[in-house]
Protein backbone atom coordinates (compact mmCIF):
# COMPACT_ATOMS: atom_id res chain seq x y z
CA UNK A 1 0.00 0.00 0.00
CA UNK A 2 1.34 3.42 -0.93
CA UNK A 3 1.54 6.18 1.65
CA UNK A 4 -1.88 7.82 1.80
CA UNK A 5 -0.83 11.46 2.20
CA UNK A 6 -1.73 14.65 0.37
CA UNK A 7 -0.77 18.31 0.55
CA UNK A 8 -3.18 21.04 -0.54
CA UNK A 9 -2.60 24.80 -0.73
CA UNK A 10 -5.43 27.30 -1.15
CA UNK A 11 -4.99 31.03 -1.75
CA UNK A 12 -7.96 33.38 -1.98
CA UNK A 13 -8.68 36.99 -1.08
CA UNK A 14 -10.17 35.65 2.18
CA UNK A 15 -7.74 32.94 3.32
CA UNK A 16 -4.29 31.50 2.75
CA UNK A 17 -4.05 27.83 3.76
CA UNK A 18 -1.45 25.07 3.60
CA UNK A 19 -2.46 21.57 4.69
CA UNK A 20 -0.82 18.16 4.76
CA UNK A 21 -2.96 15.19 5.78
CA UNK A 22 -1.84 11.61 6.29
CA UNK A 23 -4.71 9.11 6.58
CA UNK A 24 -2.51 6.45 8.21
CA UNK A 25 -1.00 8.59 10.93
CA UNK A 26 -0.56 8.59 14.68
CA UNK A 27 -3.04 11.37 15.48
CA UNK A 28 -0.41 14.13 15.49
CA UNK A 29 -1.62 17.66 14.79
CA UNK A 30 0.16 20.96 14.21
CA UNK A 31 -2.69 23.39 13.59
CA UNK A 32 -2.97 27.19 13.60
CA UNK A 33 -6.12 28.84 12.26
CA UNK A 34 -6.22 31.86 14.56
CA UNK A 35 -9.39 30.50 16.24
CA UNK A 36 -8.51 28.77 19.49
CA UNK A 37 -11.58 26.57 19.77
CA UNK A 38 -11.35 25.55 16.09
CA UNK A 39 -7.70 24.58 16.58
CA UNK A 40 -8.84 22.45 19.53
CA UNK A 41 -11.47 20.74 17.34
CA UNK A 42 -9.03 20.06 14.49
CA UNK A 43 -6.49 18.67 16.95
CA UNK A 44 -9.21 16.43 18.39
CA UNK A 45 -10.25 15.40 14.85
CA UNK A 46 -6.68 14.33 14.09
CA UNK A 47 -6.18 12.59 17.45
CA UNK A 48 -9.38 10.52 17.31
CA UNK A 49 -9.16 9.78 13.58
CA UNK A 50 -5.48 8.81 13.84
CA UNK A 51 -4.74 11.29 11.07
CA UNK A 52 -1.54 13.33 10.98
CA UNK A 53 -2.58 16.90 10.21
CA UNK A 54 -0.36 19.91 9.61
CA UNK A 55 -2.41 22.99 8.81
CA UNK A 56 -1.81 26.72 8.84
CA UNK A 57 -4.47 29.26 7.90
CA UNK A 58 -4.24 33.03 7.69
CA UNK A 59 -7.84 34.18 7.33
CA UNK A 60 -9.90 37.37 7.46
CA UNK A 61 -10.87 36.95 11.11
CA UNK A 62 -11.43 40.69 11.37
CA UNK A 63 -14.70 39.95 9.53
CA UNK A 64 -15.72 36.73 11.30
CA UNK A 65 -14.86 33.03 11.44
CA UNK A 66 -16.91 31.88 8.43
CA UNK A 67 -14.31 32.04 5.65
CA UNK A 68 -11.60 30.45 7.79
CA UNK A 69 -13.72 27.50 8.93
CA UNK A 70 -15.26 26.90 5.50
CA UNK A 71 -11.97 27.11 3.60
CA UNK A 72 -10.13 24.88 6.09
CA UNK A 73 -12.88 22.28 5.63
CA UNK A 74 -12.56 22.55 1.85
CA UNK A 75 -8.79 22.02 2.03
CA UNK A 76 -9.00 19.08 4.46
CA UNK A 77 -11.68 17.54 2.23
CA UNK A 78 -9.51 17.94 -0.87
CA UNK A 79 -6.53 16.47 0.99
CA UNK A 80 -8.56 13.48 2.19
CA UNK A 81 -9.85 12.87 -1.34
CA UNK A 82 -6.34 13.12 -2.76
CA UNK A 83 -4.80 10.86 -0.12
CA UNK A 84 -7.40 8.13 -0.75
CA UNK A 85 -6.76 8.19 -4.53
CA UNK A 86 -9.09 5.59 -6.12
CA UNK A 87 -10.19 4.36 -2.64
CA UNK A 88 -9.12 0.85 -3.52
CA UNK A 89 -9.41 -1.67 -0.68
CA UNK A 90 -11.09 0.61 1.85
CA UNK A 91 -13.89 -0.49 4.19
CA UNK A 92 -16.02 2.38 2.78
CA UNK A 93 -18.88 2.50 5.35
CA UNK A 94 -18.82 3.35 9.05
CA UNK A 95 -21.15 4.41 11.85
CA UNK A 96 -19.99 5.95 15.15
CA UNK A 97 -21.63 7.56 18.15
CA UNK A 98 -19.52 9.58 20.57
CA UNK A 99 -20.68 10.96 23.93
CA UNK A 100 -19.20 13.92 25.79
CA UNK A 101 -20.86 14.33 29.17
CA UNK A 102 -24.53 15.13 28.44
CA UNK A 103 -23.99 15.51 24.69
CA UNK A 104 -23.92 12.78 22.07
CA UNK A 105 -23.16 12.93 18.35
CA UNK A 106 -23.63 10.27 15.73
CA UNK A 107 -22.08 10.07 12.26
CA UNK A 108 -22.76 7.58 9.48
CA UNK A 109 -20.35 7.89 6.56
CA UNK A 110 -20.02 6.39 3.10
CA UNK A 111 -16.72 7.20 1.38
CA UNK A 112 -18.68 6.98 -1.84
CA UNK A 113 -17.38 9.71 -4.12
CA UNK A 114 -20.94 11.09 -4.07
CA UNK A 115 -21.01 14.16 -1.81
CA UNK A 116 -24.05 14.56 0.43
CA UNK A 117 -24.51 16.06 3.90
CA UNK A 118 -27.50 15.59 6.17
CA UNK A 119 -27.62 17.06 9.68
CA UNK A 120 -30.13 16.81 12.49
CA UNK A 121 -29.73 18.84 15.65
CA UNK A 122 -29.16 22.28 17.09
CA UNK A 123 -26.37 23.74 19.15
CA UNK A 124 -27.32 24.96 22.61
CA UNK A 125 -25.27 28.18 22.54
CA UNK A 126 -24.53 30.36 19.53
CA UNK A 127 -20.85 31.03 20.28
CA UNK A 128 -17.89 29.12 21.74
CA UNK A 129 -15.09 31.63 22.21
CA UNK A 130 -14.28 32.96 18.74
CA UNK A 131 -16.10 30.07 17.04
CA UNK A 132 -19.71 30.31 15.84
CA UNK A 133 -21.35 27.02 16.87
CA UNK A 134 -23.26 26.55 13.61
CA UNK A 135 -19.94 26.61 11.74
CA UNK A 136 -19.46 23.03 13.00
CA UNK A 137 -22.36 22.01 10.78
CA UNK A 138 -20.93 24.01 7.90
CA UNK A 139 -17.48 22.48 8.45
CA UNK A 140 -18.95 18.98 8.12
CA UNK A 141 -20.87 19.92 5.00
CA UNK A 142 -17.86 21.55 3.30
CA UNK A 143 -15.65 18.59 4.21
CA UNK A 144 -18.18 16.10 2.80
CA UNK A 145 -18.64 18.04 -0.44
CA UNK A 146 -14.90 18.26 -1.11
CA UNK A 147 -13.90 14.77 0.04
CA UNK A 148 -16.71 13.01 -1.85
CA UNK A 149 -18.45 11.69 1.28
CA UNK A 150 -22.07 10.91 2.05
CA UNK A 151 -22.53 11.86 5.70
CA UNK A 152 -25.55 11.66 8.00
CA UNK A 153 -24.83 13.43 11.29
CA UNK A 154 -26.84 14.24 14.39
CA UNK A 155 -26.15 15.90 17.71
CA UNK A 156 -27.97 16.54 20.97
CA UNK A 157 -27.03 17.97 24.34
CA UNK A 158 -27.14 21.06 26.54
CA UNK A 159 -23.68 22.57 26.11
CA UNK A 160 -22.44 23.69 22.69
CA UNK A 161 -18.79 23.00 23.50
CA UNK A 162 -19.67 19.39 24.27
CA UNK A 163 -22.00 19.07 21.28
CA UNK A 164 -19.48 20.40 18.76
CA UNK A 165 -16.60 18.39 20.21
CA UNK A 166 -18.64 15.18 20.15
CA UNK A 167 -19.51 15.89 16.50
CA UNK A 168 -15.87 16.38 15.47
CA UNK A 169 -14.85 13.21 17.33
CA UNK A 170 -17.68 11.14 15.82
CA UNK A 171 -16.75 12.37 12.34
CA UNK A 172 -13.10 11.49 12.97
CA UNK A 173 -13.85 8.01 14.33
CA UNK A 174 -16.21 7.15 11.49
CA UNK A 175 -13.73 8.37 8.87
CA UNK A 176 -10.95 6.35 10.50
CA UNK A 177 -13.11 3.23 10.34
CA UNK A 178 -14.34 3.81 6.78
CA UNK A 179 -10.93 4.64 5.29
CA UNK A 180 -9.14 1.61 6.74
CA UNK A 181 -7.82 -0.89 4.27
CA UNK A 182 -9.60 -4.25 4.41
CA UNK A 183 -6.93 -6.86 3.63
CA UNK A 184 -9.62 -9.24 2.34
CA UNK A 185 -10.66 -6.80 -0.36
CA UNK A 186 -9.03 -6.32 -3.73
CA UNK A 187 -10.03 -3.31 -5.77
CA UNK A 188 -12.68 -0.72 -5.14
CA UNK A 189 -15.59 -1.57 -2.81
CA UNK A 190 -18.34 -1.15 -5.40
CA UNK A 191 -20.09 -3.40 -7.92
CA UNK A 192 -19.53 -0.57 -10.42
CA UNK A 193 -15.79 -0.99 -10.05
CA UNK A 194 -15.25 2.68 -9.17
CA UNK A 195 -16.21 5.22 -6.54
Amino acid sequence: MSERTATVTRETAETSIECTLSVDGDGDADVDTGIGFFDHMLTSFAKHGLFDLALECDGDLEIDDHHTVEDVAIVIGEALDGALEDRSGIVRYADRQVPLDEAVAGVVVDVSGRPRWYFDGEFSQAQIGGFTSDMARHFGESLAMNAGLTVHAEVSGENAHHEVEALFKALARSLDDATRVDERRTGTPSTKGTL
